[in-house]
């Protein structure tokens, strides 16, 4: 007997297929069952205008719940959002994006890496040139005399954590099983690439209805191994200063409240990284907070003589070690835990586990029984998360005028915010400034993209976090707001999905920091000598050709929020901006939900954050005519000679 099959084309098995795939987990006995695939983006054009979307406008025309269809304004946005979507379902659900060819693939790019690199699963499907090359060169279509074979699509390649080319329909049998492996999969999980020539996706065959079934991906969450897990707890009891590092594999396992349960045990202080924002409350007892080139002087003190760092899902980017100068104890060993080998065996360590974060840490909790750090440990811990949060009080209540720090403007955020409620960022000072900063009380309330710090994230992120924190309530979880914070450079680079978030009145709460250029770089540049050169945005002096010395810009950002439907608050500068704001964010939370709302305001770029007497390590001109950069490669040097190895 044969197998029984459909009539279809590739675009409409693919839609239909992905409607019928669901994540499975099971977190301490209790089973979740999510759909992978909620819904897709598209920005259609002649590379997917025939396939893709008129399957999914032949699905909505039948049942608009088997794969509802979401605008975009922009490709590399949409991703984006997919992204914020996916880390706030901790990796159980994402989207799907659709784009055409040429540039509408190529639009991708940054997407795609901006997932993989913060290990967050998103599935694009990029339209591709002729298969058959019945036409061609077709309108978009990259020619390489050397390789014709070679479209834009391969772009892809380096980016993704998997790439298939769907050049046959039966290919796609293959493609999909295998892409949907990767991406439920918490190692390997990133950007899934699946290249669609527009005519395969047109074609018509004979799909086997076992293909178009429901399927469960489970979520893979292996134990530690028992002989892992001995000789991490003989380094552990043998340890003096250990300290954890927790990064955002603690929160995608689950992990937080087994954490809390191990450094409340043991005693041993966590310092956290950016994704790793969250896993204990600001004020417990053993949270040190951020730690690294942005962390908090009470993390950065206890790792620079701690003898044992028990890195607990961190992939160690350059800002968690100080660029390898966080920790100073000569005789430092690591006990690293991660899902990831790429992770776990970072640093040279001889003591790996390769496992689910939390599975993990039972198994200590239980092989610890009874240790505990010496006393002298936990003093200084108390002593120094004293010192640094009186620096934080007296940063969020120091008031400059008419323009306020950037400092008084995330204290005022976070003082109005309820627990639950969600900040976005992404890139330039306030990532750093909210890193070292914001005290967050609840495990989801802090979404900071900083793998990969790319301008124009906060928008879409914060409107991909939005959809999963409104589905999140639907199913009777906590109502969250969520606060876009983010500068007027990052604005520029990817404000359009305000758009989106009006067409479907979507609250989004975005404050909009206006410092006339890039803060972040201005002061790195100042730091390295270059004093602040091309971060200012002036009017050009055209005898100097210079950007740095001219008027502001004649700009009105509030206005352009407004001319995209947004809803704007406008704060004033002078002496009752703090308050102002305050209020103002007060206002936009008890708004209903009938679309964004932006508070504009400006800030003085030359008031700093407090230090985290730290490092980051951005070469500097060795030789040089100006005495500002040569004065900075003294600096850098005297810094460089503290860096290290870190094999142990």
């Amino acid at each position: 007997m044969g197998t029984a099959t459909r009539r279809m084309t590739v675009a409409q098995a693919v839609v239909e297929f992905l409607s019928k795939q669901y994540t499975v987990d099971s977190i301490d006995g209790v089973e979740y069952r999510e759909r992978l695939i909620p819904g897709t983006f598209g920005i259609f054009g002649h590379g997917n205008v025939a396939g893709v979307g008129q399957a999914l406008k032949q699905y909505q025309a039948a049942d608009p719940t088997i794969m509802p269809y979401y605008q975009g304004r922009n490709e590399q946005a949409q991703v984006h959002q997919a992204v914020g979507y996916a880390r706030h379902t901790r990796r159980r659900q994402t989207f799907a994006i659709s784009t055409s060819i040429g540039p509408g693939s190529s639009n991708l790019l940054t997407g795609a890496a901006l997932a993989t690199t913060n290990r967050l699963p998103v599935l694009l499907l990029p339209s591709d040139t002729f298969a058959t090359r019945a036409a061609d060169p077709v309108l978009q279509q990259l020619e390489l005399p050397y390789a014709y074979d070679i479209t834009v699509n391969d772009a892809f390649r380096p980016l993704s954590r998997f790439f298939d080319r769907v050049s046959r329909p039966e290919q796609m049998f293959s493609a999909f099983h295998h892409g949907l492996r990767v991406l439920t999969d918490p190692a390997e999980t990133g950007a899934v690439t699946i290249s669609l020539p527009q005519d395969v996706q047109a074609e018509a065959f004979d799909v086997p209805e076992e293909f178009l079934a429901e399927r469960e991906w489970r979520i893979r969450r292996p134990e530690a191994e028992d002989d892992d897990i001995r000789r991490a707890a003989e380094a552990i009891r043998a340890a003096k200063r250990p300290l954890i590092i927790a990064g955002g594999g603690v929160l995608y396992a689950y992990a937080n409240e087994e954490l809390a349960k191990f450094a409340e045990l043991t005693g041993i202080p966590v310092g956290n990284t950016q994704a790793g924002v969250g896993v204990l409350p600001w004020e417990h007892k053993f949270s040190l907070g951020a730690i690294g080139s942005t962390g908090t002087t009470a993390a950065n003190a206890i790792a620079a003589e701690a003898d044992l760092i028990i890195g607990i899902g961190t992939r160690y980017e350059d800002f968690t070690t100080a660029s390898r100068t966080a920790f100073q104890n000569p005789d430092v060993k690591f006990v690293n835990i991660n899902v990831a080998p790429i992770d776990a065996y970072k640093h040279g360590t001889t003591l790996p586990i390769v496992a689910d974060a939390r599975k993990a840490l039972v198994k200590l909790n239980q092989a610890l029984g009874g240790y505990r750090v010496g006393a002298d440990l936990e003093e200084k811990v108390a002593a120094e998360k004293k010192r640094w949060n009186g620096i934080v009080d007296e940063a969020f209540e120091t008031r400059y005028t008419p323009l306020p720090a950037q400092n008084e403007i995330i204290g005022a955020t976070n003082k109005v915010m309820d627990d639950q409620d969600v900040v976005i960022c992404a890139a330039g000072s306030l990532p750093g400034d909210l890193h070292k900063m914001w005290r967050v009380r609840d495990p989801f309330g802090y979404h900071v993209e900083y793998a990969y710090s790319c301008m124009g994230y906060e928008i879409p992120g914060g409107l991909g976090v939005k959809r999963a924190a409104l589905a999140e309530a639907a199913a009777g979880g906590p109502e969250r707001d969520v606060v876009v914070m983010v500068g007027d450079g990052s604005y520029l680079m990817m404000h359009t999905e305000l758009v989106t978030a009006v067409a479907e009145r979507i609250k989004l709460i975005v404050v909009l920091i206006q410092n006339h250029g890039y803060a972040s770089i201005g002061s790195l540049s100042e730091s390295l000598g270059s004093q602040r050169f091309g971060t200012q945005y002036r009017v050009l002096d055209k005898e100097q050709h210079s950007f740095d010395a001219g008027e502001n810009l004649p700009i009105d950002l509030a206005t352009n929020a407004e001319s995209l439907g947004a809803r704007v608050i406008r704060i004033e500068p002078g002496e009752h901006v703090i308050e102002a704001l305050g209020a103002a964010i007060k206002e936009a939370k008890a708004a209903p939900e009938t679309g964004p709302i932006v508070i504009h305001v400006e800030s003085d770029p030359l008031l700093d954050a407090p230090s985290s007497e730290s490092w980051w390590d951005v070469p500097v001109s060795q030789v040089s005519e100006l005495e500002s950069t040569r004065h900075a490669y003294k600096t850098y040097t005297d810094h460089k000679n503290r860096q290290r190895k870190l094999l142990g």
